[in-house]
């Protein structure tokens, strides 16, 4: 118990992390309502959120780029994100001081997730654990989160969205205290340079790459914004659209479950085409029908829209040369899933607002641009992502 296994000590801190990320990002906007906040000072205050988690991931998260400095790097992030957490509680419905207690907070949270992704892509390097099995608790413990603070917030109020969020991140810090079985040190007699990331982007691979993933994961933008009021618009209620949210991150935890198994042998090409495709069913079909049936496969297949991507983006990452795996890490998180997201959500409210439903066949068309950029090929070293977890 005090020296777990690597798959152990990952799962339990993605258990802890995605438990306060899981009340973050769907409760923190009633949490700044609550302190008398505007919406449209809200809408600053989450945007100032996503850009310091970009700039944190671009400027902060390369500079640990040898794997026995993750583990120290992550245990100082969830110290801080514990304390920076705390401060909400402190700011006294100031926005000045809300907006720099989000600043903090997510200078420390945007760096944590790619920095125990590269963790866990380092153990699945050496065939410690599957990636795929270990980032699932963090999808559960994401429902858990959200499940829970919605639960202590409609008995106890608002302040609990913030407690319960500390909560989570406690259990992170306690738990990364210990130190796994199999510690993370850098492979190999050769020193590692740290990359520069305009060396990276200037690599053709490198934007190709960058740019696959930003067509899948950015045909989210309207789906993430929109879907909800869609489908309020159609008729469904609340808990009806809670459950079809539920289901997809139930797919989402059933690929991650199975990838080893299901998906261990298929290629790169394989993984990111079958992902491509289903974008342009999924936004096809939700532009197309409001019909329940319909819906909940459009659900069922955010597990290949978004959780097959990401095992794909992971094994291309795993890939590559070791002293890149965090630099690229950063990039995904900055990029794919930061900037372009950011881009992308705001050009999906302007395209709903003047097409409606018909913004989806956008997001659609992402996916046919997808399926045409073919990745170059990886060295015959890759990992293969079919791995046997050691418990």
């Amino acid at each position: 118990m005090l020296k777990p296994s690597p798959y152990a000590w990952l799962s339990q801190y993605f258990l802890g992390f995605f438990f306060a990320y899981g009340v973050y990002l769907p409760f923190w906007a009633l949490w700044f309502k609550g302190q008398g906040i505007s919406p449209t000072d809200i809408g600053y205050l989450l945007g100032v959120a996503l850009a310091t988690r970009c700039v944190a991931n671009l400027l902060i998260t390369p500079r640990i780029h040898r794997v026995e400095h993750l583990l120290p790097a992550l245990r100082i992030l969830s110290i801080a994100s514990l304390v920076f957490i705390a401060f909400h509680l402190f700011t006294g419905g100031s926005f000045w001081l809300m907006a720099l207690a989000t600043v903090l907070f997510n200078l420390c949270c945007g760096p944590a997730i790619p920095l125990s992704d590269a963790m866990a892509n380092h153990y699945a390097r050496l065939k410690a654990l599957d990636y795929g099995r270990t980032r699932l608790w963090g999808s559960i413990a994401f429902i858990m989160g959200s499940t829970v603070v919605g639960f202590l917030v409609a008995h106890f109020g608002l302040d609990w969205i913030v407690y319960t969020a500390l909560v989570g991140i406690a259990f992170s810090v306690l738990l990364s205290m210990r130190n796994p079985s199999l510690m993370p040190v850098t492979q190999g007699d050769t020193i590692s340079v740290r990359p520069k990331l305009s060396q990276l982007m200037g690599d053709k691979s490198v934007i190709k790459f960058l740019g696959l993933i930003a067509l899948i994961q950015g045909s989210h933008a309207a789906y993430y914004g929109f879907s909800t009021i869609y489908w309020k618009e159609a008729g469904y209620t609340a808990d009806i659209i809670g459950y079809l949210w539920s289901l997809g991150v139930a797919a989402e935890v059933c690929i991650f479950a199975f990838s080893r198994r299901w998906f261990g042998n298929w290629s790169l090409r394989s993984l990111f085409l079958v992902s491509s495709v289903g974008v342009v069913v999924r936004w096809g079909l939700t532009a197309s029908t409001t019909m329940l049936p319909a819906l909940v496969m459009i659900q069922l297949l955010h597990g290949v829209t978004f959780a097959l991507a990401h095992i794909a983006a992971i094994r291309y990452i795993q890939g590559s040369e070791q002293n890149k795996m965090v630099a690229l890490q950063a990039l995904y998180n900055a990029i794919p899933l930061g900037i372009v997201m950011a881009v992308m959500t705001a050009v999906s409210g302007w395209g709903y607002e003047r097409w409606g439903v018909n913004v989806f066949w956008v997001m659609a068309c992402m996916g046919v641009v997808a399926m045409l950029v073919k990745l170059d090929p990886q060295p015959e070293n890759s990992p293969e992502v079919g791995i046997e977890p050691q418990k």
